[in-house]
C-alpha cells in the first residue's frame, strides 16, 4: 500500500509541475483559465478561486488546463484563440518546460544530498591492495599511469580498464607527491577490477546543478534516439511502459531508497516533457503543430475542427494506454 502511494504522489508531482507550466504562462499573457485539474474523470473536491476552479479528480493519470477558446469558437478577449501565435505558443510548450525543470531540481537534490566522489581518498579497505602498497585515506590521486586525474570517474575507467595489470599512480600526501605501483584484483561478483579505496564526497550546489542539467540532455538525447528506433521499426514495442508499469517501478524503487524513487521520478519527467512535444493530435506537440500551420498559411483553424481532431486523438490515446496497460499487467505478472 505504502509502495502504490509514493507512485500516486510521483504521478502526482509530474501532472502539477506539467500542468502548472500552462497554467501560470496562460494567465501570465491574459488568457482566461477555467479550470485547473488534477486527474481524470469524476471530480471528488473542487475549490473556486476567481474565475479559476481547481479540482482533483479521482484517476490519478493525468490532468488538465480548460482555457477559454482552446477547442471551440470565442469572441472573449480572454480566450486562447484570440492570443497572438507566439503567446500561444509559449502556454504549450511551457508544460513540457515544467517536466524538465523538474528533473533538473530532482537531480540536483540527489547530487547535493549524496555529494560528488573526489579524488581524495576517504577509505582504505582492510586486505586490498591498495593498502598493501601503503595507499591511506586523505591521499589525493592525480595521475594513473601518466594520465591526468581531475574525476573519480577517471580512476574507475583507469583501475578496471588495467584489469589485473600494474598500475603507476602518483599521489599528493600532506602537499608532497609520491608515487606507488599497484595490482589491481578481480571482484568476483561484479567483474569489475578494484584495488580498494573508496572517494570521499564533497557538496557544491553550483556543480550539483551543472551536472543535473548534463544528465538530463544526456537522457533527452537518449529518449530522442529509442523514439527514431521505436517510429523506424528499429525498437519494439515491449520497451515501452505505461502507467501500470510505472507505478511498478516506483513502487520498486520505494523499497531501496528515496533517492531512487527521485531518480526514477527525474527519467519520467523527462520522458513525459518529451512524449508531450510529438506532434501528435490532443498533445502539446499535435497543438504546437496546428499553430505552426497557421503561422505560415496566416489564416487560422476553426477551433471547433481543431478541438475534434484533439477529441478524437485523445480518445485515440486512451485506447493506447488501455492496451499497454494491459501489457504491463501481463509483462510484470501483477495479477
Amino acid at each position: 500500500m505504502g509502495t502504490i502511494l509514493v507512485a500516486f504522489i510521483v504521478f502526482g508531482l509530474l501532472v502539477v509541475f506539467h500542468e502548472l507550466g500552462h497554467f501560470t504562462v496562460a494567465k501570465f499573457v491574459g488568457i482566461k483559465v477555467h479550470e485547473f485539474a488534477i486527474g481524470m474523470g469524476p471530480r471528488f473536491l473542487k475549490v473556486k478561486k476567481g474565475e479559476t476552479e481547481y479540482s482533483l479528480r479521482i484517476l490519478p493519470i493525468g490532468g488538465y488546463v480548460k482555457m477559454e477558446g482552446e477547442d471551440e469558437a470565442s469572441t472573449d478577449a480572454g480566450s486562447f484563440n484570440n492570443k497572438p501565435i507566439w503567446a500561444r505558443m509559449a502556454v504549450l510548450i511551457a508544460g513540457p518546460f515544467m517536466n524538465f525543470v523538474l528533473a533538473v531540481l530532482l537531480f540536483t537534490m540527489i547530487f547535493y544530498s549524496l555529494g560528488f566522489p573526489t579524488t581524495i581518498i576517504d577509505r582504505v579497505t582492510p586486505g586490498f591492495p591498495a593498502e598493501q602498497v601503503g595507499l591511506r585515506p586523505g591521499d589525493q590521486i592525480t595521475s594513473i599511469n601518466g594520465e591526468n586525474i581531475t574525476n573519480w570517474d577517471q580512476i574507475v575507467r583507469m583501475i578496471n580498464g588495467s584489469r589485473e595489470q600494474e598500475l603507476s599512480i602518483i599521489l599528493l600526501r600532506e602537499g608532497a607527491e609520491k608515487q606507488f605501483r599497484v595490482t589491481p584484483v578481480i571482484n568476483r561478483e561484479t567483474d569489475q577490477a578494484i584495488i580498494g579505496i573508496t572517494p570521499a564526497a564533497e557538496k557544491s550546489l553550483v556543480k550539483s546543478i551543472t551536472t543535473s542539467i548534463d544528465r538530463m540532455f544526456f537522457i533527452m538525447g537518449g529518449m530522442m534516439e529509442f523514439l527514431g528506433n521505436l517510429f523506424g521499426g528499429k525498437a519494439s514495442t515491449e520497451d515501452v511502459v505505461g502507467p501500470v508499469g510505472i507505478i511498478h517501478l516506483v513502487g520498486e524503487a520505494a523499497k531501496t531508497s528515496i533517492y531512487n524513487v527521485m531518480s526514477l521520478a527525474a527519467l519520467i519527467s523527462i520522458n513525459l516533457g518529451i512524449v508531450n512535444l510529438i506532434p501528435i493530435p490532443a498533445l502539446d506537440g499535435g497543438r504546437l503543430l496546428f499553430l505552426l500551420f497557421e503561422g505560415i498559411s496566416g489564416r487560422p483553424i476553426d477551433p471547433e475542427k481543431e478541438g475534434f481532431i484533439h477529441l478524437v486523438g485523445f480518445v485515440l490515446l486512451m485506447v493506447l494506454m488501455l492496451f499497454i496497460a494491459y501489457k504491463d499487467i501481463i509483462r510484470f505478472d501483477l495479477f
